[in-house]
């Protein structure tokens, strides 16, 4: 495993631990950190060759260091950026070939959206007044960057599906729709999907350079012009 992701994978641990056992100050450690780690993962396999997914990893490390404070304007604060780091990620499957990707897989598209629609009507009725059109206006993004992520390897989909489970368990929560263990169960979707995101996208490179580097080099055989000329002709 490379050094950031088992890095990542330690902040993960811990930060999920501090939520099992109550204990703030281990998120407040970790948690800030997980998206930046990522980012410098991206990068450094990368380069700037994905800038959108970049900034959207930025949204989503100040997203979460948001939702470390309580009350309502935290949560409000965080629901933007992560919406911001939906856009971004968006923007980055878009530009990579999402929109006529999709166009032919429209039954996915349309699956996408009763499940939207599902979300919406359990979860609106139940809503601050507040949150009754921000949330589901975030939800379609949730809904919209895991569509449009299918355009990558299949691991990018699931990376997009499980983020939209993540967040649906958060608005779960906000919709007063407890259930044992659900708090739980939010890092360590929220980071599975982070990874499976980005490794996605870092794979496709590995694999074209694992391609570039199966082509046999042929030595360079013999000039056709010289055919016959010896060197005493030359």
């Amino acid at each position: 495993m490379p050094p950031l992701l088992a890095l990542f994978t330690a902040l993960a641990a811990v930060d999920i631990t501090g939520v099992a056992l109550d204990v703030p100050v281990l998120e407040w450690a970790t948690k800030p950190l997980l998206a930046p780690v990522l980012a410098l993962y991206l990068w450094r396999a990368t380069g700037t060759r994905h800038r959108a997914f970049l900034t959207g990893l930025g949204f989503a490390a100040a997203g979460d260091t948001a939702l470390l404070f309580p009350g309502p304007v935290a949560f409000a604060v965080g629901l933007a950026l992560f919406l911001g780091a939906q856009i971004c990620w968006t923007t980055a499957f878009v530009r990579a070939g999402a929109v006529a990707h999709l166009r032919r897989r429209r039954l996915l598209c349309g699956a996408y959206l009763a499940v939207w629609c599902a979300a919406v009507a359990a979860l609106a009725p139940a809503l601050d007044p507040a949150l009754a059109v921000a949330l589901p206006l975030y939800c379609l993004a949730l809904v919209v960057t895991a569509c449009t992520a299918h355009v990558e390897r299949a691991r990018a989909a699931w990376g997009g599906a499980v983020f939209f489970v993540s967040d649906l368990l958060i608005g779960l929560g906000a919709a007063g729709m407890d259930f044992p263990g659900r708090s739980l169960l939010v890092m360590p979707t929220y980071t599975v999907a982070l990874v499976l995101l980005v490794t996605a996208l870092t794979g496709r490179r590995e694999r074209a350079g694992r391609r570039r580097a199966a082509v046999p080099v042929r030595a360079p055989g013999p000039d056709p012009s010289r055919a016959g000329v010896t060197p005493a002709d030359g």
